[in-house]
């Protein structure tokens, strides 16, 4: 595989992490919350698949998603499943920024339309959970 490839496969790999993750969330939040979680959930959802397409189109084979993942911490209330939501974006943000400088044209597009969307994501949560500041400077840099 390609640089760009490979830093597909790692975005695909941190989407498929997020969407097992926003089951955890969802699960301890209120309604309002459930929605958001839905959103973003499906928001990774569409852009696994469109890695899944981009990833055969380069004739290489799309990583599977595991069977389940280690969530990083016990999500028991609203407050954990905040955390966890920020942490998940978060993961995405950094794969996504990592795939910026090997990848151009319209892999490049989609990995900064990606970021930036997980990084408004973030901040949403970030603000849901009264975390401050709420953004960060560079959005999936390295903490």
């Amino acid at each position: 595989m390609s640089a760009s490839t490979d830093a597909l496969a790692e975005a695909l790999a941190a989407e498929h992490a997020a969407i097992f993750g926003y089951g955890a969330v969802g699960a301890r939040l209120d309604k309002a919350g459930q929605e958001a979680a839905r959103q973003a959930e499906t928001a990774h959802r569409n852009r696994r698949d469109a890695l899944v397409v981009r990833i055969a189109a380069a004739s290489a084979t799309p990583p599977p998603a595991a069977p389940a993942y280690q969530l990083p911490f016990p999500v028991t209330n609203r407050a954990s499943a905040l955390r966890l939501a920020i942490a998940l974006e978060e993961g995405a943000a950094q794969a996504w920024r990592r795939a910026l400088p090997v990848t151009s044209g319209d892999d490049r597009r989609l990995g900064i339309e990606a970021l930036m969307d997980c990084a408004v994501r973030a901040t949403r949560w970030r603000r849901a959970a009264g975390v401050l500041p709420a953004t960060v400077p560079f959005p999936g840099a390295p903490a």
